[in-house]
């Protein structure tokens, strides 16, 4: 198996026809910061690219799949100047409402949407925690196996929010367990996750790996193009049914939860939300 190493991922070729992303923090849970994000991108194009590449899975260094976005990442990297932008909103450094906004656009909504719309079928392995961030990560592949110790939660109403910026909920899981998922905070099971949908497979965490494996496998032998066309039409659509549109209206309401949070607590969450260990630490944008 030939791996290559970006600065938080590793980038696997377990075989002829597949590729194997894996997110390489695991002393943060991996915890996805702007490098994190960045890498998994750059490896995306990568896999995109690689015309012997048919089938991507997406899966994180034990223990954990991902705890979510990283809420003390310093925001070192300059957005579009460090990393090349993926979005054209520009402004990442602007004061106020617009940065901010143009920012979430670029790392979050946009960065997501890309990682979905990717050409080759994507199968994400999640194993332990799946957090907020973890969720989106997720909900990008076209496939979701878990094994039977993985958990997914997004707790962020509590952190004064409507949600994960790439809003997915009532796709997911259909807008009443959507609401009980959001309202509650409450951590669902793989098999509870399969039960609504969400998840194809639930299998033992020993077999993960090679569930997964496969899986791609065999989803290698079908023709390139083909896949890449009915992954095009599954896609257009779920945009067709106004996927596109919803999670691009609910991304302006995520902004609006932001501003306030921002005008009440002088930060972008609501504190008191936050876990105790990031409450101090937590980036004021």
């Amino acid at each position: 198996m030939t791996v290559h190493a970006f600065e938080t991922v590793l980038y696997e070729r377990p075989e002829p026809h597949v590729a194997r992303i894996v997110m390489n923090r695991p002393e943060a849970r991996n915890a996805q910061d702007l490098r994190m994000t960045y890498d998994l991108n750059a490896a995306m194009d990568r896999a995109a690219q690689d015309d012997e590449v048919k089938v991507v899975i997406v899966a994180g260094a034990d223990p954990h799949f991902s705890a979510g976005h990283d809420l003390r990442d310093p925001g070192t990297l300059r957005l579009g100047r460090d990393r090349p932008a993926v979005s054209t909103w520009g402004a990442y450094d602007a004061e106020g409402a617009e940065g901010l906004f143009a920012r979430e656009q670029e790392i979050y909504l946009q960065m997501t949407r890309r990682w979905r719309d990717l050409p080759k079928p994507t199968i994400a392995a999640v194993q332990g925690r799946c957090i907020a961030g973890g969720l989106m990560l997720a909900w990008a592949c076209d496939l979701i196996v878990a094994s039977e110790d993985a958990s997914f939660v997004d707790p962020v109403v509590a952190m004064g929010v409507c949600g994960v910026e790439w809003f997915l909920h009532p796709w997911e899981l259909g807008p009443r367990k959507a609401k009980e998922l959001l309202f509650m905070a409450e951590a669902w099971s793989a098999r509870e996750a399969m039960a609504f949908g969400m998840v194809n497979r639930v299998v033992p965490r020993d077999a993960l790996a090679d569930t997964v494996l496969a899986m791609a496998r065999r989803i290698a032998q079908m023709p390139a193009f083909a896949l890449k066309m009915t992954k095009e039409a599954v896609n257009r659509s779920v945009d067709a049914m106004g996927q596109r549109t919803a999670t691009d209206t609910v991304f302006g309401l995520h902004q609006l939860c932001h501003a306030h949070n921002r005008q009440r607590f002088g930060m972008i969450v609501d504190p008191s939300g936050l876990p105790e260990a990031v409450r101090g630490k937590a980036v004021k944008r």
